[in-house]
Parts: structure tokens; sequence; C-alpha cells
């Protein structure tokens, strides 16, 4: 992942920020011709709004996120829980991921280049070996494994590590390591972790960490059971949000 923050872009993210609106107010949406999202606090002529939203005493900006259907994210749950678990993350964690970057929407892109389900990367893309982005199975694979880097770079802090996953891992480290102090990732990293909560560690719990080559390619994978051959790595310090 380069070490830029990724602006998040209103018709694939579908947030929008609405100034100068009135105490109350309502929210139209609906698509344009190339299947966007478009999100407006009036009507348009001649379209019917898909959806309206009421905003009672408004401020100054209005933050709205899009509606995702149960359906539609429980199409992906099954491959999110597999990966999330093999990879020793929490599944709620992937979930909210999976939201705030492409609300379930796997053909997202953005101007910078980051791609579907989890807006992979260009670097991130090459170094997981994704051959089609798009495919919501790689994708994910991909980007729960590159999370997974990121907890471990970052001994398991979840704020951290969806603080590289946002502006990456540069700006990170160069701030100190921590969170930089760039607004976009700060409520990136509050919005997930309110979406995902907090992690609850049972005392007593180790995770273990195995590597194996399958296909000549080395597969890593975690586990809350020791491996009989002893060659598993115990992963220390598992930390979530505070």
């Amino acid at each position: 992942m380069l070490n830029k923050i990724r602006p998040r872009v209103v018709l694939l993210t579908a947030c929008a920020v609405l100034t100068a609106m009135p105490a109350a107010a309502q929210i139209y949406t609906w698509q344009d011709a190339n299947g966007h999202m478009v999100v407006s606090n009036r009507p348009r002529d001649g379209v019917t709004a898909v959806r309206v939203f009421s905003v009672p005493k408004a401020d100054d900006t209005v933050r709205v996120t899009r509606f995702v259907s149960a359906e539609k994210s429980a199409l992906y749950d099954p491959m999110i829980r597999e990966h999330a678990e093999m990879a020793g993350i929490r599944t709620d964690l992937v979930r909210a991921v999976v939201q705030v970057e492409s609300a379930y929407n796997p053909y997202a892109r953005s101007p910078k280049g980051a791609l579907g389900l989890m807006q992979l990367m260009p670097a991130t893309i090459q170094q997981f070996g994704v051959r089609n982005p798009f495919n919501p199975i790689e994708n994910i694979r991909a980007g729960v494994s590159y999370l997974r880097q990121l907890l471990d770079r970052y001994s398991n802090d979840e704020a951290l590590a969806l603080a590289a996953y946002n502006a990456g891992p540069g700006a990170v480290d160069r701030h100190g390591v921590a969170i930089p102090p760039y607004k976009e990732t700060r409520d990136y990293v509050s919005k997930i972790k309110g979406m995902a909560g907090r992690t609850v560690q049972v005392p007593g719990t180790n995770i273990y960490k195995t590597t194996e080559i399958v296909d000549g390619r080395e597969v890593v994978r975690y586990s809350d059971h020791k491996p009989a051959d002893g060659s598993g790595e115990l992963v220390k310090g598992h930390r979530g949000i505070e």
C-alpha cells in the first residue's frame, strides 16, 4: 500500500458532506446514468428518489452513510468469517473495514487506484498475488492478509493497524508509531471502532502463528491451539482499540 491517505469517494463509499443545511432536512438519493449513487438535499426533477433520509436538527455539516441491506452483507459473510478466523482477526473488525471501505460494493474503485471490497491498493494487489481484485474471494483474502500483516507489525494494536490501512504504515511510523493527525484517518479509525467494538481477550488465551509452504507460496495461519509439533509462534499482546 502506498504511504498516502486514500481519499474516500462519495460515489464509492457513499459518504456525502452536505453544507449549509437547515435545522431539519431531507436527503435524497438516486443513481446516475453510470450506476453511481448521488446524494443531495434536493430532489431531482423527473427522478424518483431511491431512498429518503430524514435529518432532524441538522448542523451545518451532515455526513450520511449509505444503507447496506442485510442480504447484501450476508452474501460475503461466510468468506469474511473464514479468512478472519484463519488470520486470527475479529470477524466484526473485518466486516467494519469492508463497510467503511466500499459499503460492500465489490466493484468499488477510487481515483488513487484502490479496488474492490477492501479497497486494495496496487502494491497490496501485487504483494498478495491477486489476479482479479474485483473477485470478492481474492479481494477479501488479500485485504485480511494485509490487515494481519499490519497487526503483526504493530503488536496487535488494532487502532494503529487501521490507521496504517488507511494512511499507510509509513505515515504511522513518521508520527512516532501513532495515529497520524489526519482528520480522515482519525475519523476512519473512530468509525470502525464504533462499528466493530472492542476486543475482548480471555485471560490465558494464546494465539499461535504457523507458516507452511503451499504450492510454492508461504501460507500463514493462526489458531488458539498450540501445534502438536511445537512449531507455532506465540502471538503476544493481543490488544484491541481502546
